[in-house]
């Protein structure tokens, strides 16, 4: 990482009052940032999510992540590995400009006065709320990605593209139908997203020098709080993210009682271990994305306080 950049993120005024509106802003380049990194191992983890069981004897279409990763390279080459990026790609920017305003607007809601620093039970709370005000826009966006990226794996192509998929969707069941998956996406996101955030504070601390300010941290501590916040997001995220993965691209009707028909029939006849499916790949993708977001948000907070210091 280049001195420029370091010296950017170091430039940060240590007493700038929070603006959920800067972290807005930021927050859609930091989802850019994370989207262009780490979509090609979530197209891995979404395809090992949903593969069928296999019958007694009979080997499983992916045997673990990275054959599942080479497996798309050589049927699909590299285009696969993106297959479905422009619904994330187009949504991204709003969803996480929204996520970290609806942090920022969290911790601004519970400060007494500007300078008053929040606990880390507060920051979880504010970060609980940004899943909430994610939620409405990130449902559609994995709806239509996940019906893209495990299309790509068989036979039948119903869909030309995002907006042909996002057409035909609707047509057969409405807005309904776009926004299939939501309470999944909200059991997952929200108390994730406290995690998230959370250890994202606690670690920047914890990675800042004695004597120094949690704003003068370099591009190699922010990239490994971001990374390790990843991880920690997935750790809580995984299972309801495999029911969500399996509810969105199922038959219409086939779960008609939600989420806890989907859970039913993951545990009766794969197991409790089939609430990690893909957890491989979503780890290996977690620090690198989410470095590579938290480092994205860092940089354009920086520019924005230096730029629009009364924003």
């Amino acid at each position: 990482m280049g001195q420029g950049t370091e010296t950017l993120i170091a430039e940060m005024e240590t007493g700038m009052p929070i603006s959920p509106i800067k972290d807005f802003l930021a927050g859609g380049f930091g989802g850019l940032c994370l989207v262009l990194v780490g979509h090609p191992l979530d197209t891995v983890k979404v395809k090992l999510q949903t593969q069928p069981k296999t019958l007694s004897g009979q080997l499983p279409r992916y045997s673990g992540s990275l054959d599942c990763f080479r497996q798309i390279l050589v049927s699909e080459g590299i285009p696969g590995l993106y297959r479905g990026m422009a619904a994330p790609l187009v949504s991204v920017a709003p969803i996480l400009a929204t996520c970290f305003f609806g942090f920022g607007l969290g911790k601004k809601l519970q400060q007494k006065n500007p300078d008053e620093v929040l606990t880390y039970p507060q920051l979880f709370a504010a970060g609980m709320l940004s899943g909430v005000f994610t939620a409405v826009i990130m449902a559609p966006g994995e709806r239509i990605k996940c019906l893209l990226q495990i299309q790509a794996a068989s036979k039948e192509r119903k869909y030309n593209g995002t907006w042909d998929c996002v057409r035909k969707v609707y047509q057969e069941a409405g807005i309904r139908g776009i926004y299939k998956g939501t309470v999944l996406t909200l059991l997952r996101d929200v108390p994730a997203n406290g995690m998230y955030f959370m250890t994202y504070e606690w670690l920047k601390d914890i990675l800042t020098p004695e004597g120094k300010s949690v704003h003068d941290l370099g591009a190699l501590r922010i990239l490994t709080a971001g990374g390790a916040a990843g991880i920690f997001f997935w750790v809580m995220a995984i299972p309801p993210d495999v029911l969500k993965s399996r509810f969105q691209t199922a038959p219409a009707g086939k779960y008609p009682n939600g989420f806890r028909d989907v859970l039913k029939e993951l545990i009766a006849q794969e197991g409790v271990t089939s609430l990690y499916k893909g957890l491989t790949a979503v780890m290996i993708r977690a620090f690198p994305a989410n470095a590579a977001c938290f480092l994205g948000f860092e940089v354009a907070l920086s520019f924005l306080n230096w730029a629009t210091p009364n924003l």
